[in-house]
C-alpha cells in the first residue's frame, strides 16, 4: 500500500496581503524540501477576489487548496478595523476548518497547521487533533516582539480605559528606540473594553503556546530583536526571510509600466504605491499629485479612487475611475515626467528595474522587504495596521528611508513636504548615504538566503521538525 504523503495545512488570514507571503513561504519550503505536500485552507466572507483566485489556481505541484464555506455575513459586524473582520471570519470558520482537517487526516499524513496572525483560532484546532501548531508571522520580528509583550503591558495599564491614557511610549525588547504609543498598531489604540482590543490581546496570549513561530525577516535586518526572541524559552522562532515574490501575481498594467520604465534613465523614477488595500482621502490625493509635480522627478504612480478610510480597498474591489479625482490638467502637465496607472502595477518587476530609484510606500512589511531586497530607498507613508512601527524602524533604526511630515492642523501631508521627501531620497548627500545603507541590507538579504545563510538553515531546522 502506498504510504501517505507528509502534509502541512496552511491557513492564511483573509485578504490578499496575507495569502501572498504564506504562498511564497510554501514555495520556498518545497524548493528545499520537496517531499512535503501543502494544502491551503482558505477562510472566506464572500467570493474570492480575482487576484486571490489567480494565485490559488496557479499553485505549483505539491500544493493545493480548499476554499472553506463562506461564513454568514450577519455574524461579522461592519467595522473599519480589518483586524477585527479577519479575526471574526476565521473564528466563524472554525467548524469548517475542523471538517477540512479531519478530511486531510484521513487522506494524508497531516503533521502541522501553519496559520497567519489573525487565524490563531487554528491553534486550538491543531491541538484538538494532536497536530503541531505554527504561527507564520508575515511582519517584522520587532512587531512580533511587541505583541509578545502586550499582555504584560496590558496588565500594568489595567486601570485605564485606553492603552494610550496610561503609556506615552513603549519599549520593545531588542529595539533601542522606544515607540510612541500613537505609532502602535490601530487595534491596540481603541477602548480596552472593545471586542477589537480584547481579540488582539487574546491572540497575543496564544503566541507563546505555539510550537514555533516562522518570521519573515532575516538576521542582518533585525539582529538584536532576533537575538532577544531566541533568548526566550518560548516560543521557538525561525527567521526564514526575506520571503518575497519573484514575479507579480497579475498582468494588469505590466507591459505599459515596464515599457515606460525601459525609456527612463537609471535610478531616476520614484515608484508610488500604497499596497493592495491602502487608500487616501480626496484632499490628500490632490496634495500628493501636486507634490509629485513640484518635485520635478520622474514617477510611476499606482492611483486608487479616494476614500475616508485608509484601508477601504482591503476587502472590496473599487469601481470608481481614480483618474477622475486627480487635479485638473495634472495628467497633461506631467505626461513627459510621469506614468499614472490605475489600481494595480507589477510591483516586483518595477522595484527590480534599474530605472527605479525610490519607492513611496505605505510600508506594509512585504513591500518593505521587496524594497530592501532590491536596494531601493523609501519614502514612508504609513496608513494602518503596524505600518507606523515599520516606518519608524526604516527611518530611525535602519536609516534607509525619509518620512514627510503631516500638517498638525489638517492631518494632511502637504505638497511641499511630498516634493522635499522625493528630493531627499533622489538628490544630494543624504540620498547617497541612504543608498549605501540599503545596499548593505540588500547584500545581507541575498547572503541569508544562500546555501549557508542563517535563513536557509532556519528553514532546514523547521523542516526536520515536520518530518
Amino acid at each position: 500500500m502506498e504510504s501517505k504523503k507528509t502534509c502541512i495545512a496552511m491557513i492564511p488570514s483573509p485578504g490578499l496581503s496575507h495569502l501572498i507571503p504564506l504562498v511564497e513561504f510554501a514555495k520556498q519550503l518545497l524548493q528545499q524540501h520537496n517531499h512535503f505536500h501543502i494544502t491551503f485552507l482558505i477562510p472566506t466572507l464572500g467570493p474570492l477576489i480575482p487576484s486571490m483566485q489567480t494565485i490559488l489556481n496557479t499553485l505549483p505541484p505539491n500544493m493545493d487548496f480548499i476554499v472553506l464555506p463562506q461564513v454568514n455575513i450577519e455574524d461579522i459586524p461592519q467595522t473599519h478595523q480589518p483586524s477585527t473582520q479577519m479575526k471574526l471570519i476565521v473564528k466563524h470558520s472554525v467548524p469548517f476548518l475542523q471538517e477540512a482537517v479531519k478530511s486531510l487526516i484521513s487522506k494524508t499524513h497531516l503533521v502541522a497547521l501553519v496559520f497567519s496572525m489573525f487565524s490563531t483560532d487554528a491553534h486550538d484546532v491543531a491541538k484538538q487533533f494532536n497536530l503541531l501548531s505554527y504561527l507564520f508571522f508575515a511582519s517584522g520580528a520587532f512587531v512580533f516582539s511587541f505583541f509578545l509583550t502586550l499582555p504584560k503591558l496590558d496588565e500594568a495599564a489595567s486601570s485605564s480605559e485606553f492603552f494610550e491614557s496610561y503609556y506615552e511610549t513603549v519599549n520593545v525588547p531588542g529595539i533601542a528606540i522606544p515607540f510612541h504609543v500613537k505609532e502602535l498598531p490601530n487595534p491596540v489604540l481603541v477602548e480596552r473594553s472593545s471586542y477589537t482590543y480584547k481579540s488582539i490581546l487574546d491572540m497575543c496570549r496564544k503566541l507563546s503556546l505555539c510550537d514555533g513561530v516562522i518570521i519573515n525577516t532575516f538576521a542582518d535586518l533585525e539582529p538584536d530583536v532576533i537575538r532577544a526572541l531566541q533568548e526566550r524559552q518560548k516560543p521557538c522562532v525561525y527567521p526564514v526571510g526575506p520571503i518575497i515574490r519573484n514575479e507579480s501575481n497579475s498582468e494588469a498594467n505590466k507591459s505599459v509600466s515596464l515599457r515606460w520604465l525601459e525609456k527612463q534613465p537609471p535610478s531616476s523614477v520614484v515608484f508610488v504605491s500604497f499596497g493592495s488595500g491602502g487608500t487616501l482621502s480626496h484632499e490628500q490625493l490632490n496634495e500628493l499629485a501636486f507634490g509629485l509635480e513640484m518635485s520635478g522627478h520622474k514617477f510611476l504612480w499606482v492611483v486608487r479612487a479616494p476614500s475616508k478610510h485608509s484601508s477601504s480597498a482591503y476587502f472590496s474591489v473599487q469601481k470608481d475611475d481614480p483618474l477622475e479625482y486627480l487635479p485638473n490638467g495634472f495628467l497633461e502637465r506631467t505626461k513627459e515626467n510621469g506614468l499614472v496607472v490605475t489600481s494595480w502595477a507589477p510591483q516586483v518587476e518595477i522595484l527590480g528595474h534599474g530605472s527605479t530609484g525610490g519607492f513611496l510606500s505605505h510600508c506594509g512589511w512585504s513591500s518593505t522587504l521587496e524594497s530592501v531586497a532590491n536596494g531601493v530607498p523609501m519614502i514612508v507613508w504609513p496608513l494602518f495596521a503596524e505600518q507606523r512601527m515599520n516606518a519608524k524602524l526604516l527611518t530611525d533604526v535602519l536609516k534607509v528611508a525619509v518620512r514627510p511630515k503631516v500638517d498638525d492642523e489638517s492631518g494632511i501631508v502637504k505638497r511641499e513636504e511630498v516634493a522635499n521627501a522625493i528630493k531627499g531620497i533622489m538628490e544630494g548627500d543624504e540620498s547617497s548615504e541612504i543608498r549605501k545603507r540599503i545596499k548593505v541590507l540588500s547584500d545581507g538579504a541575498a547572503t541569508e538566503l544562500s546555501e549557508n545563510g542563517s535563513s536557509r538553515k532556519a528553514l532546514s531546522t523547521l523542516a526536520l521538525k515536520w518530518n
